[in-house]
């Protein structure tokens, strides 16, 4: 057990100095994370001093098996939930959190489908084998080079996010033809991103239900083109209406539904409740006023994760029952069957399988003022520790793009030593390059450490940068006491293979 040690004026109100800064928190780690015998980290039986002695450091380890069992989680609870409203639930993995061939594969033998967000993401689906009927292709500025590329591999949903773009896609589909003498050509299958304006709590740059901002066709009244009257007796018609009027009128276009996706890491059910129930009463009112049936409707993603002790997400099961409820009681007062339902988890598989591991460079303590403290003797003044790793904001840019918290355990040993607060920070030349802005570890971390920094499954990789030319790590998959690479890292040859020199 190690001892608590002092709270320090610095930390922010919600973090409490741990009662063992040796023990994992179970929310923050894949479940087969533990301490060894010798107070290591270790990963499906692995420990990390192999793991930095065979790889280096920085580097992102990923447990396979977790990754495994939350996918299979998401697709068994919602199958269950919506069994006797529309026969089960399309479960999109989202990409765009973290994709690589590997992790394309593990998706598609765990029973899910596949959501990309753009031709590279597209390309890695291809050389892992995915059916493209298993595929959907968002983007709200998909080059028409994309959109041909996803009509070639047949994926079985386009995402529009505009009235622009669904011009481009039936365009771009009627001009495809067919070899066959007097066969039709296979029509674009489209559902259109709607913004439903629900408000989810989070980060600004990651809410993306409310109007002013670039994803997604406004349901809101009178949004509609000029031009559009709709049909309803006040014409006051959103853009959203005339996109399904739109779609409906193509040849080349069939409109499977429509879609939604009102933010990122939200813990709060009302959001997504609020969206399904907007979306359900839009569905019933195209089939009324044009007679368009709409047989599908994807709730989107956003489920959050656990990223520090106080966080709350609720498991996949519970999430699956709070949807099925309010799409069964909205379908029943509608009078409408339920359509199909398909949703879009991502950094809620991927996010808590993964871990990175670095290396402890540079401490420096800080002397600062305390804010709000009156004089004092000692000046209203605390110590912050400034812990340096070999990596940063190259290898995860959210705390400085969404203000975003992690925690962080000391990996290599345990220890007995009183808490100190500190902040891990990075080895660039930013001071804005923080990795974990605070938290409480044992005072005598020291140099040649190696710090575990949980739940970075999830757009830490996939926003990684060679800012100030740092090769980007790599990253390992473990399984059953064994690791592989399943993305290598970056080398300085990668990193001037591109320079074209003088």
């Amino acid at each position: 057990m190690t001892a608590a040690g002092a709270a320090s004026p610095l930390a922010p109100a919600w973090l409490e100095v741990p009662d063992d800064l040796n023990r994992l928190v179970p929310s923050l780690w894949a479940h087969d994370a533990g301490r060894g015998p010798d107070g290591q980290l270790t990963v499906a039986g692995l420990p990390v001093g192999e793991i930095k002695s065979a790889y280096g450091s920085p580097v992102f380890v990923l447990s396979e098996d977790d990754f495994r069992a939350r996918a299979r989680a998401f697709k068994t609870a919602f199958d269950a939930a919506f069994a006797d409203l529309c026969g089960g639930v399309d479960v999109y993995y989202a990409g765009k959190s973290f994709l690589c061939t590997a992790v394309a594969t593990w998706v598609r033998e765990e029973g899910l489908r596949l959501d990309t967000a753009s031709g590279g993401e597209l390309a890695v689906a291809a050389r892992a084998g995915v059916p493209g009927e298993l595929i959907g292709l968002h983007g709200n500025n998909k080059s028409d080079a994309e959109i041909s590329r996803a009509l070639e591999l047949g994926v079985g949903r386009i995402i529009v996010d505009s009235l622009d773009e669904l011009e481009r896609v039936a365009a771009i589909a009627a001009a495809r033809g067919t070899d066959a003498p007097g066969a039709e050509a296979p029509r674009a299958k489209v559902m259109l991103r709607l913004t439903p304006g629900v408000h989810a709590h989070t980060h600004e740059f990651i809410a993306t239900a409310h109007e002013d901002q670039k994803f997604g066709l406004s349901m809101a009244p009178g949004t509609a083109s000029a031009s559009f009257a709709g049909a309803g007796p006040d014409a006051a018609a959103s853009m959203a209406e005339e996109a399904v009027a739109a779609a409906a009128g193509h040849d080349s276009i069939e409109l499977l539904g429509v879609h939604c996706h009102i933010g990122s890491q939200i813990f709060e059910p009302e959001g997504f409740e609020a969206a399904a129930v907007r979306l359900l009463e839009f569905v019933a009112a195209m089939r009324s006023a044009y007679g368009v049936a709409l047989p599908e409707l994807d709730l989107g993603g956003g489920y959050g994760i656990a990223y520090v002790p106080g966080d709350a997400p609720r498991p996949a099961g519970e999430i699956a029952e709070a949807l099925a409820g309010v799409v069964r009681a909205t379908c029943d007062r509608l009078g409408i069957a339920a359509p199909r339902i398909s949703i879009e988890p991502g950094r809620a598989i991927v996010g808590s399988t993964t871990f990175t591991l670095y290396e402890v460079g540079t401490i420096k303590d800080v002397v600062v003022d305390v804010p709000g403290a009156a004089a004092q003797d000692d000046g209203g003044t605390a110590v912050r520790r400034y812990i340096s790793v070999d990596g940063g904001m190259s290898d995860n840019a959210r705390p400085v793009l969404y203000d975003a918290d992690y925690s962080v355990v000391l990996a290599n040993r345990t220890s007995s030593a009183p808490a100190q607060l500190a902040r891990v920070v990075g080895k660039h030349c930013e001071s804005g390059d923080i990795v974990v802005r605070d938290a409480y570890l044992p005072a005598d971390v020291r140099a040649g450490d190696l710090l575990a920094v949980p739940g970075t499954g999830a757009y830490c990789w996939a926003l990684s940068s060679n800012y100030n030319y740092l090769t980007r790590p790599g990253v390992l998959a473990v399984r059953d006491g064994a690791a592989r690479w399943i993305v290598r890292g970056e080398t300085e040859e990668d990193l001037l293979s591109r320079d074209m020199g003088a």
